[in-house]
């Protein structure tokens, strides 16, 4: 049963790749096909087939589109739509290339249409599915110095995938490994190494799937190397050190991307400016000593999103999101559709950031976190970027803890296809408002280790 159900949600998930194909498939031969070459005609409506297929795809797997075990309906189709937007773009363009003139909009948008039906019902009816077909797994959830494991699970509606049916502290799980027998799945959060791998190996000799919340150590183990010396299995672990030739890629694409996005969005930074002016008379940007590779400081540049005597009092304050009373109604658009961070792409050209790498802070924020946490400095070892692993992955009010395992997770094995990656599931969060939820100050205090 399990062999059978594991083979029908891959022939799901293909299901949903082809029926949206095909709708791409109806609507280019009604606009397009007639127009292409005869002695051409098949084969480049087989080759836009099979390209459609394949970047849909690509970008479901980056936006999480086919994941039904873990995300709830409206999110699936959040990623979904997203997916197939950036494939119907990327192929319209290709077409409006390939004949040398622009293609009527009522191709891409016909599709647009025809394609949110097909996802919703997919989308509805594989969820349906999955959780008839897998009921939730009885869970366990072992814990030490970090609480509150399964209130998360309920938070974000995984109860329909793991029943959390008992908590227990590490050391209450060592005095008593067969309870595990009991259950399908066990959780660790925030559980020691030693006692962690003596309870991970009974759970991997009996065939428990474990849930591993890693702790900063376990982070920077993956970038340990394997070397082969002294007749036994070594792994090396160093600073961050990627190849030049990546950070010459990166430099590139750094540069071009941040000059073309200059020049599209120039129209956006001259609204932008106006409105911030005659809002309140105030100036434009905003200037911030910030942090980037190896401590070093400079200024960041954005659009003023909050009053001019926002820190008359020279105390540094994370926003605290919506109900931040220094937030100037046009700060709250603008905040909200991250238009604020695009004078941040001059930073880029100057060298000072980068598209992708962890965020960087502000030397008084980062000094508060280090006196807690002194490992966060680990996070300084590359340039400070535009978006990163943290920014995607994370939220704003993300503990410190959190966003330093994200940022570590991100240096721990550096390339440029998960650059790019990022990237693209950056698109993902700029509609999400939870993305930029404030940060209490609570938060900047609770940093579990």
């Amino acid at each position: 049963m399990w062999n059978t159900s594991r083979f029908m949600l891959r022939c799901l998930k293909g299901l949903d790749a082809v029926l949206v194909t095909l709708v791409f498939s109806v609507c280019f031969y009604i606009f397009s096909f007639n127009t292409i070459q005869q002695a051409n005609r098949y084969f480049v409506f087989c080759g836009m087939i099979i390209v459609f297929f394949l970047l849909y795809c690509i970008f479901g797997k980056i936006y999480d589109a086919f994941t039904v075990s873990l995300f709830r309906i409206s999110e699936l189709v959040y990623s979904q739509v997203l997916a197939y937007l950036l494939t119907d773009t990327i192929l319209y363009i290709c077409i409006c290339l390939m004949q040398n003139k622009l293609i009527s909009l009522y191709f891409p948008f016909l599709m647009c249409v025809f394609q949110f039906p097909v996802v919703i019902l997919w989308c509805k009816y594989a969820h349906k599915w999955y959780f008839k077909s897998y009921p939730p797994k009885k869970s366990i959830v072992v814990y030490d110095m970090r609480e509150g494991l399964e209130k998360l699970i309920g938070k974000y509606e995984l109860g329909h995938k793991f029943n959390v049916d008992k908590v227990v502290t590490s050391e209450e799980c060592l005095q008593q490994l067969d309870m595990l027998q009991n259950y399908e799945t066990v959780f660790f959060s925030g559980v020691h190494s030693h006692e962690r791998n003596v309870i991970l190996k009974y759970c991997i000799m009996n065939r428990i799937v474990s849930y591993v919340i890693p702790r900063i150590g376990d982070v920077i183990m993956r970038s340990a190397k394997p070397v082969h010396m002294l007749h036994l299995p070594v792994m090396r672990v160093t600073y961050y050190n990627p190849s030049p030739f990546y950070l010459f890629i990166k430099r590139v694409f750094d540069i071009l991307v941040a000059f073309c996005a200059l020049l599209v969005l120039s129209p956006v930074f001259v609204i932008t400016a106006i409105a911030i002016k005659v809002s309140d008379g105030g100036p434009v940007f905003y200037k911030q000593e910030r942090m980037t590779k190896n401590g070093k400081k400079f200024m960041i540049h954005k659009f003023r999103s909050m009053r001019v005597d926002a820190e008359k009092d020279g105390v540094a304050r994370l926003s605290s999101g919506e109900n931040d009373d220094r937030i100037t109604s046009v700060g709250r658009f603008i905040r909200k559709v991250r238009i604020d961070e695009l004078p941040q792409l001059i930073d880029i050209l100057a060298g000072n950031l980068s598209i992708v790498g962890p965020r960087p802070e502000r030397e008084e924020i980062a000094l508060q976190y280090e006196k807690e946490m002194p490992e966060f400095r680990l996070r300084l070892q590359a340039k400070a970027g535009l978006t990163g692993y943290a920014q995607v992955y994370g939220k704003y009010n993300s503990t410190p803890y959190d966003k330093l395992q994200m940022d570590l997770l991100y240096l721990a094995n550096p390339s440029f296809v998960e650059d790019l990656r990022i990237c693209f599931a950056t698109v993902k969060i700029l509609f999400m408002s939870e993305s930029t939820d404030g940060v209490s100050t609570e938060s900047t205090t609770a940093l579990m280790k």
